[in-house]
């Protein structure tokens, strides 16, 4: 697991560690990891083509001291310096020491260039002089960007304005939101983590968790020999319709590839689901289905009366319940909110950007983990607010992002299929967030691997996950 830290904690954690080792140290620390990393991706160092990218901070510094390095191994080093009245003067004298240049328009031939700018303590658009340089970026460069992209809005992830899209972004001590939500992932490009000492000294609460492999691996649960399939988890889906069929059909193929032991389906697509899935216990209403740990309800159920029928006897079940598509439509017009609220099992909520914004009243907009941190708040719900790179918020501020997400996700019936796979996370017993990170991380993987063969259907990642699961049992066994 990776913890992702905001500015200000990164801040903090620099001055503590910079009372216990010698001045520049820090500074050291970075531009070395820098240089090695623009190093690898130069195809030869000596004789290579670099250009600076110098704002008034300490990233300009560290680009410098990365710039002196590089020419020390026989680079052509260049500094184009957006205020040069503050540049760094240490990291300049070193870059001139070393045989570096201070230019004021970029050279015909470039072999990269490093994006050291502005940094964490930047806010709001690029301006001015850097504005200038970004702008005449020359196509075709690499860029290796300082701890995070020019431009971007690092303690959210938005791009307000023209920003640095780098090829490579070496980030120091931690990883920042910037790097891992919003837009600005896009911008970021491959993303290296330097360790500088930083770790000890992040004493604040992280803006983020990210799961990783191995964090999947051990929580996946298991059967074990005395395992039977009520002890491993009933999972109840209130899904799909007589006009919907596909969406139950997809939803219980998310469920089945899932660790819960038996799936029920409750809904007007009864007999298609049976006939597909023989192994699924079906009946015609939620309220004709026997026990279950945990409830899937919304994808393809419908705006009718009796579709609300249907999702008012889901909340008022005693067990956790996962909502989406039309039942998080239902809920927009507050007429079951006090159902929702009152509610003291789990639930989760799984609206993309247009289901929240109805739900919410407003759209997430730049700050993605704090829009979907007030809505769990608000709804006392963990909330799955989807995108290419998901964000679980749980209503007691914790939140997580998924790094597995893949455009090709966007295709009809994805979300029913993780819908289904969630919910039987959910019924094997599993926290709300601990699901969900499980749940989208998967889901993501399955995605990526279905993509492979080409374009991507709903059906295509029910299948791929089961690969992706094969995998999961295949690393825990032994």
């Amino acid at each position: 697991m990776r913890s992702v830290y905001r500015a200000g904690e990164v801040r903090t954690a620099e001055e503590l560690l910079m009372r216990t080792v010698p001045d520049g140290t820090l500074m050291q620390r970075a531009a070395f990891g820098l240089a090695r990393r623009a190093a690898l991706s130069l195809e030869r160092v000596s004789g290579s083509r670099v250009v600076l990218l110098v704002g008034p901070g300490n990233n300009g510094g560290d680009a410098l001291f990365a710039g002196a390095l590089l020419a020390g191994r026989g680079a052509a080093v260049s500094a184009l310096l957006s205020d040069p009245a503050r540049a760094h003067q240490q990291g300049l004298r070193a870059l001139l020491a070393r045989g570096g240049r201070v230019l004021t328009a970029y050279p015909q031939k470039i072999d990269l260039i490093i994006d050291g700018l502005l940094g964490i303590g930047a806010t709001g658009p690029l301006r001015g002089t850097a504005l200038s340089l970004v702008e005449d970026v020359p196509e075709g460069v690499p860029i290796v960007a300082v701890d995070i992209p020019s431009g971007v809005e690092v303690d959210t992830g938005d791009v307000p304005g023209t920003a640095v899209r780098a090829d490579v972004t070496v980030t120091f001590g931690c990883l920042k939101p910037a790097l891992v939500v919003g837009p600005a992932v896009a911008h970021a490009g491959q993303v290296e983590l330097v360790d500088i000492g930083l770790g000890p000294w992040l004493r604040g609460s992280p803006a983020l968790h990210i799961a990783d492999a191995m964090d999947i691996k051990a929580w996946w649960p298991r059967p074990h020999i005395d395992s039977d399939k009520y002890t491993r988890g009933v999972v109840g889906l209130a899904t799909g319709s007589a006009d919907y069929p596909g969406a139950a059909l997809l939803s219980v193929a998310g469920a089945l590839v899932g660790p819960a032991g038996l799936v029920r389906y409750a809904g007007g697509a009864h007999e298609m689901v049976v006939a597909a899935h023989p192994s699924v216990v079906t009946a015609p209403r939620v309220a004709d289905a026997k026990r279950v740990q945990a409830w899937v309800c919304g994808s393809g159920l419908g705006m009718t009366p009796e579709a609300g029928a249907e999702l008012r006897s889901v909340l008022a079940s005693p067990v956790p319940v996962v909502l989406d598509a039309d039942a998080i439509t239902m809920l927009v017009d507050g007429s079951m909110a006090g159902e929702l609220r009152r509610r003291d099992a789990p639930t989760i909520l799984t609206p993309h950007d247009r289901e929240f914004a109805r739900l919410a009243g407003e759209s997430p907009g730049p700050d993605r983990v704090g829009a979907a941190l007030k809505l769990a708040t608000w709804t006392r719900a963990t909330v799955v607010l989807k995108g290419y790179r998901t964000i679980i918020a749980s209503p007691g501020g914790e939140a997580w992002v998924n790094p597995t997400g893949t455009p090709d996700l966007a295709t009809g019936g994805t979300g029913d299929v993780l819908g289904g796979l969630l919910g039987s996370l959910l019924a094997s017993g599993l926290s709300p967030v601990r699901a969900a990170v499980m749940a989208t991380y998967v889901h993501g993987q399955a995605g990526r691997l279905a993509a492979e063969g080409g374009p991507v259907t709903a059906v295509d990642v029910a299948s791929a996950l089961r690969a992706v699961i094969k995998g999961l049992a295949a690393e825990g066994a032994g």
